[in-house]
């Protein structure tokens, strides 16, 4: 019987705030008007919009009419990307990471076998792209530009202000504009984002990673921006994002958003010291471990490890079962190696032992100490069922 619970996983999607549960309850059931309708209830449905979209065009340094509502992180990159493509009319280059989330690798992939040439942007050990490869990378042919401000598995902080202005340039040379998205899934909320200031056209959010509820996310698009809908019905989100909007799961995206900014700082650095505690512990207590993507440029939430001689789903659900609740890699992942640990150069091998930790508000010291008296003993038995461990055991004690 499980004695207590660790989650985690936080990565993956968070715990939202108590008090955004309590307040969504009343636009379930009091205010739970078509924020399209023109009457009283609609009219309150649609002040709530107005205002939750007031509310992240303010946190973000935009203007209320460059924010709109989506299902979540991954229609946001759908919509910001093809939109973009569309909005051509004609087939040419696209410059992404080879680390990005299934949602851009995919879809780059997708457009790369109708016609469109991708360069995907090799990363050094640490997870981050080279401005002087993304400058060679850039050609008369190019559309768009798309690159994470920080991966959903290692954490790397992408150099996105460097790679806009370096955009700029080119474009101030150039006929035709090329556009730039950035995802920020996984800094919304624990890095202070500002538009002007990293130089974007575009940026995906969801709400479910900074304590928010599930089923919304957010798209910026820059005044100016040529984009046309991918779906098609009524003219809601300006034609754009088409759909009765989900007002409860909206609110509760601008208050999510709200408090994890006032909360940054704070929580960021109590969230690191969490981090180089368990990292510290793991480096002390268990041998033949790699950090991946362990350079100082990573947001503070995520410790990418991988346990040579052992594989990481086995060390999951034998976590699973003491109450430790961590993944493997991306959430959005169907399982085989990781593309992100094999952008980095991670031995296949190595890269199946990996375990993904990742931190949140509610997270304790407390719980951490629990993980490590407990992860060392686990890795071991596991590791005692290994014929490699064993043979590789041998060969030291023979040396």
């Amino acid at each position: 019987m499980v004695q207590r619970k660790v989650y985690l996983d936080n990565s993956a999607t968070t715990v939202v705030y108590c008090e955004i549960v309590k307040e969504m309850e009343k636009y379930f059931s009091e205010i739970y008007g078509n924020a399209s309708s023109i009457h009283y209830f609609g009219r309150q449905a649609n002040m709530v919009l107005d205002d939750a979209r007031n509310k992240v065009a303010l946190l973000l340094g935009s203007s209320p009419e460059e924010i709109f509502f989506t299902s979540c992180g991954t229609e946001s990159n759908n919509i910001a990307i093809t939109g973009i493509l569309n909005a051509y009319k004609k087939k040419g280059h696209i410059i992404t990471s080879s680390i990005e989330h299934h949602s851009v690798f995919y879809l780059c992939k997708h457009f790369e076998k109708n016609g469109y040439e991708v360069t995907y942007l090799d990363v050094n050990k640490n997870g981050i792209v080279s401005i002087e490869d993304f400058k060679k990378a850039v050609k008369d042919s190019t559309l768009l530009v798309t690159i994470m401000h920080a991966n959903n598995e290692i954490g790397s902080i992408q150099p996105i202000e460097i790679i806009a202005n370096e955009l700029k340039k080119i474009n101030d040379r150039k006929k035709n504009k090329i556009y730039f998205h950035t995802d920020v899934v996984q800094t919304a909320g624990k890095l202070r984002l500002d538009v002007e200031k990293l130089g974007v056209d575009l940026l995906s959010m969801s709400a479910h990673k900074f304590n928010g509820p599930k089923g919304v996310g957010g798209l910026y698009i820059k005044k100016g921006t040529h984009i046309s809908p991918i779906i098609f019905g009524g003219h809601q989100e300006n034609g754009l994002r088409p759909g009765t909007e989900n007002i409860p799961a909206i609110f509760g995206f601008a208050r999510a958003f709200e408090i994890s900014n006032i909360k940054i700082e704070e929580q960021s650095e109590r969230i690191y010291i969490l981090r180089e505690k368990l990292k510290k512990g793991i480096l002390e207590t268990i041998p033949e471990v790699v950090i991946n993507g362990s350079g100082n440029k990573s947001i503070s939430n995520i410790l990418n490890v991988s346990f040579n001689y052992i594989e990481g789903e086995a060390l999951l659900l034998m976590l699973s079962m003491k109450g430790i609740f961590v993944s493997t890699g991306s959430a959005c992942a169907s399982g085989g190696p990781s593309h992100v640990l094999s952008a980095l150069g991670v031995n296949p091998i190595v890269a199946q032992g990996a375990i993904r930790f990742s931190f949140g508000y509610h997270n304790t010291a407390k719980e951490i100490d629990y993980v490590l008296s407990v992860l060392p003993d686990v890795v071991k038995n596991l590791r005692s069922m290994s014929s490699v461990w064993s043979r590789s055991q041998k060969k030291l004690q023979n040396f």
